[in-house]
């Protein structure tokens, strides 16, 4: 306010000076009075004049975009022109402020895993993130303000909106073809909508796999418990001849240890995805695996196949030696229990042109049609059911050495023909192998062992 006095004080002394002038003039022309009266009204037009002339300049500042520096005048205009450029300054870098927050906001929202969509009370899309666009086929851009049951025509989802009873949240098939969503709606403001969207589908393929889990391992269990009960209530309510009793004690031993064997695995696999990730820095000798493996396959085949196991390179690799060791045995098992009698199984380790390794399992048995190569290595996933329980097998073994070979950074290739035989590959990364420089005396060089009938 400290332009009020000398204004008061300049506009008093301008028609002041206006007056005498005026009065001086008037003494001359004998007219003093008239003339000093005209030549205080001309000093304050003057006046008027001059601050016309600024509030126009200030006006026209204030059309204009506001870019530069607002006119500095002396006196009221000035600073009235200093006061609203430093509020318009102000306002401009609450509203650069309030628009970086909005971006972050906006951002966060775009970051994350789950779909946002805003919707106005018409339910119009206002804004959605890529997450939502991807979950309902929208485009983010040039969807905004269509009417959002135009574009998502889910019959569930157009029900739930409609209904306006927002208390849980709702599931169906997403824009992509085997996309399962949950969506669930929030009002918020004044009729708005924010619709949440989520990707469930690998939540539903687990619960599933739980689901069949379960049901496998009671069926698994619920059988030889079945047979065990049935020979128990026949070893107690009908007399047996010392043969008959024999054969009936050896098929119970028999299921006794299918089941022994059943629980073993579903150990092992328990253990495998609950335990710490294999070290890098703890070395097992190639070799030493393979001549185990050669031995139980020996075991096992009885003289009824021809087996050959050979290190094509000496190599180390990084982990767990009892882990490589089950994938290996359960590859070589499996071949020998599904090859005939008379067929070839051959096992091979070589390291390769990228540094990995390959232990190679590769059979002449009665091999795999390819619609169920994806699916081999779920649990209790069988091509055939029936021959699987004559050969002993669990339905876990593929399971299990996958699970070891995803631990150790690697993974397990299979191949197979019908009537052309199988080969299993278990790839283990180039930081988990380590060749060794062979002695002139180390059989490891050549094969482990001859091949046999």
């Amino acid at each position: 306010m400290n332009w009020v006095f000398p204004r008061a004080f300049a506009g008093i002394a301008v028609v002041l000076a206006g007056a005498v002038a005026g009065y001086g003039v008037g003494r001359m022309l004998e007219s003093a009075l008239l003339m000093g009266l005209l030549g205080a009204c001309g000093a304050a037009a003057m006046l008027i004049l001059l601050d016309t002339l600024r509030g126009h300049r200030l006006l026209r500042w204030l059309r204009e975009d506001q870019q530069g520096a607002a006119p500095r005048d002396a006196g009221l205009w000035g600073e009235l022109g200093y006061r609203i450029e430093r509020a318009l300054r102000k306002r401009e870098q609450q509203v650069q402020h309030e628009q970086t927050r909005l971006t972050q906001f906006l951002s966060a929202i775009e970051a994350s895993p789950n779909g946002v969509m805003m919707l106005d009370a018409e339910d119009h899309i206002q804004w959605c993130n890529r997450v939502a666009a991807e979950h309902f086929g929208l485009d983010p851009q040039r969807d905004l303000q269509q009417r959002v049951t135009n574009l998502v025509r889910a019959p569930a989802f157009v029900a739930y909106l409609q209904e306006g009873e927002f208390k849980g949240s709702i599931q169906f098939p997403g824009a992509r073809a085997g996309v399962s969503l949950s969506v669930t709606v929030r009002p918020y403001g004044e009729g708005m909508k924010l619709v949440l969207s989520q990707d469930i589908t690998e939540r539903e393929r687990a619960e599933r796999m739980r689901r069949d889990f379960v049901a496998n391992v009671s069926h698994e269990i619920r059988t030889p418990l079945t047979v065990l009960a049935g020979f128990i209530e026949t070893l107690t309510n009908l007399p047996l001849t010392d043969a008959e009793r024999t054969r009936v004690l050896g098929l119970m031993a028999q299921q006794t240890e299918r089941m022994q064997t059943l629980v073993s695995d579903l150990l092992t696999l328990a253990r495998l995805e609950g335990g710490p990730r294999p070290p890098t820095d703890v070395w097992c000798d190639v070799g030493r695996l393979m001549l185990q493996a050669e031995q139980d396959a020996h075991n096992l085949s009885r003289g009824r196949h021809h087996l050959s196991f050979r290190v094509e390179q000496p190599a180390q690799v990084a982990g767990v030696e009892s882990e490589y060791f089950s994938a290996l045995s359960n590859l070589v098992s499996n071949a020998i229990r599904y090859t005939p009698e008379g067929g070839s199984i051959d096992v091979v380790w070589r390291v390769r042109a990228d540094g990995s390794g390959e232990f190679l399992v590769q059979d002449t048995g009665i091999g795999i049609d390819k619609e169920h190569l994806p699916r081999l290595a779920e649990r209790f996933y069988r091509v055939d059911g029936s021959r699987s329980r004559e050969t002993g097998g669990t339905g876990l073994g593929l399971s299990i050495v996958k699970h070891v070979m995803q631990r150790h950074g690697g993974e397990l290739d299979m191949r197979s023909e019908p009537g052309k035989g199988s080969q299993f590959r278990l790839i283990v990364p180039p930081l988990r192998v380590a060749p060794v420089a062979p002695a002139q005396d180390d059989v490891m060089a050549s094969p482990v062992a001859a091949p046999s009938a």
